[in-house]
């Protein structure tokens, strides 16, 4: 049951990947990574701010895409 329980979550994980589901999470490590270094000094975006951001910079950059 253990195995199949991981296997789920990693196909989860991979799917959220290629659907971009994770990126606020990914945002999120690189911000403290940038803090840590002393590099960045702005608080994080919210995830409705990364959302809205990210959306805007699609919206005003369009780059191929299936969608």
């Amino acid at each position: 049951m253990a195995a199949v329980r991981s296997a789920l979550a990693s196909a989860l994980r991979y799917l959220r990947g290629v659907m971009g589901a994770d990126a606020y999470e990914k945002y999120l490590e690189h911000h403290r990574a940038e803090e840590a270094a002393g590099r960045c000094a702005l608080p994080p975006m919210t995830e409705r701010e990364f959302w809205r951001d990210r959306t805007d910079r699609q919206d005003a950059n369009p780059q191929g895409r299936c969608c």
